[in-house]
């Protein structure tokens, strides 16, 4: 299962968004302290609805522990990767080959990923391409624009096949 990292994210209503996202697609999410809300803020529960307490999530007191306590993860080679969804990167994410048991890290919406971080992990920095006169995309469309593609890349593995109507039935069945 692939999974989402959010380096201390500060705007409740992403993270639920996020979260929800998450869930739906059996996506585990790590959350990075410090956290600019807390869990329990409403906004964070109405974006997220009531799918939060089917959310597997995880915290950190900082990257340091993150990368202890998922000892996996590789920036190259190897394992589990680790990727970095920055505005700064040279490759475009859907340039990369996603593993199915992969990290994509996002950083807090106001700094994105601390350069200290990214430049520890040069080869694995990824970004979305945007106009000039943008300076980034909202988190949680950025999260879904980078996890859809690793998951289509990665077949959809576990996702259901085909939607269903709910009180009609398509007409070429």
């Amino acid at each position: 299962m692939l999974h989402i990292v959010l380096h201390q994210p500060e705007i409740p209503q992403n993270t639920g968004n996020i979260g929800r996202t998450c869930v739906a697609t059996g996506t585990v999410l790590h959350l990075i302290e410090p956290l600019g809300f807390s869990i329990g803020e409403k906004q964070l529960k109405r974006a997220g609805m009531d799918y939060w307490e089917h959310l597997d999530v995880r915290r950190y007191v900082n990257f340091a522990d993150f990368l202890e306590k998922n000892p996996a993860l590789s920036a190259a080679g190897g394992g589990a990767k680790l990727w970095m969804a920055t505005t700064k990167a040279r490759k475009v994410y859907s340039d990369v080959r996603f593993g199915p048991e992969d990290y994509i890290m996002f950083g807090k919406e106001s700094a994105g990923i601390p350069e200290e971080i990214l430049v520890e992990y040069e080869k694995t920095c990824i970004r979305i391409p945007m106009r000039e006169q943008i300076r980034s995309l909202n988190l949680s469309n950025s999260v879904a624009v980078v996890l859809y593609e690793a998951l289509r890349q990665n077949g959809f593995d576990g996702l259901e096949g085909e939607g269903q109507l709910h009180r009609l039935q398509w007409k070429d069945r």
